[in-house]
């Protein structure tokens, strides 16, 4: 399974607009190559470099085995139109919270995973750690994105 996105390459540099900076929105995702027998989708972006330790950005799950792309700004409700439900990341906040690092330039993590069922983890409360727990034994394979931000 491959994970891109049009607003910036792997190891490049995530555009403003997509953090704390600019409107601080999601940034467009697209993949390919998806495994046989995929149910689901779930995505974590999170950033290891963080001073507190490795900070969460986005925690997104149950996204429907038909999507294969996400649109820039997903809403930041706890299920989007698009479908699926996403959890609580570590601004204690539903949806997606972007880039912001306090010094220097942090890497963030895109990670994908094509999944062997639906997850039915609550909407608006799941955590990453919950996340993965749930995941534990349903992973049919993962994809990753990193990109790097800076602040002005």
């Amino acid at each position: 399974m491959d994970l891109k996105s049009p607003a910036f390459s792997q190891g490049g540099m995530i555009p403003a607009k997509y953090s704390c900076d600019g409107a601080d929105i999601s940034p467009p995702l697209s993949w390919n190559n998806v495994p046989a027998g995929t149910k689901s989708f779930a995505l974590i972006c999170d950033d290891p470099d963080a001073p507190v330790g490795t900070w969460v950005h986005w925690v997104y799950f149950d996204i429907p085995a038909t999507v294969t792309s996400l649109a820039e700004h997903i809403e930041a409700t706890e299920m989007p139109a698009n479908g699926g439900r996403q959890g609580l990341n570590d601004f204690r906040k539903v949806g997606y919270g972007g880039p912001c690092p306090p010094s220097g330039v942090h890497r963030y993590y895109f990670k994908l995973y094509a999944l062997d069922a639906m997850l039915n983890q609550v909407a608006g409360t799941t955590t990453k750690a919950q996340l993965l727990k749930a995941m534990e034994g349903h992973i049919l394979t993962q994809a990753q994105l990193m990109g790097k931000y800076k602040r002005q």
